[in-house]
């Protein structure tokens, strides 16, 4: 199958799949399902270019069974949250802002996660078209998906044990990963990019998913990710978030701050 041929049948399934999560969130006034089907539909989408692609067999294997894990986990932990929760902060200040054309604008907002589910899946494509064997350098991809994926579950661990406390409730979580990184969740998702990128090499789609890990970057730290969760903690938990920003970096792991502003 071309790879032009598999992206336009990803993307189709993916928009018909998000309009009628639409429609759910219409009807149940809650927009996270949408965090749910992106993580589920870009590892499904994984999963599809790497059984249709033409690389080498073993290296779609891999490909298939590291990014299916990947999405299956991520998009579980969401369910989990979503479906036990109110609505998402975020979506709620959408709400607001948007006001009479909510609707309207969060159709076209689920189509936009439709199309991004299928960017996102771009870097596991050009892996899967890799045709050299595998070898000892994708070892080292293996090892770098299983860093990211154990971080990031360490990470929402802490920080739903932490919710879990009645004591806590208005208080900023800095415990363990959190106190070195406000987002160590973001980061370690950030990190998972990097394994397609080592498992390309030596393809003529290396460039595509080199752009996976620049990309995850930008829009973690510049679009949907640390902008609108960080707005939403101020407003619910305000100088002491302040002071947290202050002292905690926003997402590389470093050593925090003392509030004169020294590294302890």
């Amino acid at each position: 199958m071309s790879v032009w041929f598999a992206i336009g049948i990803a993307w189709l399934t993916m928009a018909l799949l998000m309009s009628a999560l639409w429609y759910v969130q219409y009807r149940r006034h809650n927009a996270g399902i949408v965090d749910i089907a992106w993580s589920f539909g870009t590892g499904l989408c994984a999963v599809f270019f790497a059984l249709t692609a033409s690389g080498d067999p073993w290296r779609k294997v891999l490909v298939a069974v590291i990014a299916g894990v990947w999405g299956l986990r991520l998009g579980s932990a969401l369910a989990v949250r979503v479906l036990s929760e109110q609505e998402d902060g975020r979506y709620q200040m959408l709400r607001e802002k948007w006001g009479e054309r909510v609707q309207p604008l969060m159709f076209g907002f689920f189509q936009i996660q439709a199309a991004w589910a299928v960017l996102f899946a771009l870097p596991m494509l050009a892996a899967s078209y890799n045709p050299s064997p595998v070898r000892a350098l994708d070892l080292f991809a293996i090892a770098v998906w299983l860093v990211a994926v154990i971080g990031e579950s360490i990470a929402d661990l802490q920080l739903a044990n932490f919710k879990k406390n009645p004591e806590n409730k208005g208080k900023v979580c800095r415990e363990g990963l959190w106190a070195w990184s406000r987002h160590p969740n973001y980061f370690f998702e950030w990190v998972h990019w990097f394994a397609y990128l080592i498992l390309a090499i030596g393809g003529s789609l290396l460039w595509l998913a080199a752009l996976g890990p620049v990309v995850m970057l930008l829009f973690l730290t510049k679009v949907t990710g640390i902008p609108m969760t960080e707005a939403r903690s101020i407003k619910s938990r305000g100088e002491a978030y302040r002071e947290y920003q202050r002292t905690v970096s926003p997402f590389f792991p470093w050593p925090p701050k003392d509030e004169q502003g020294d590294s302890k």
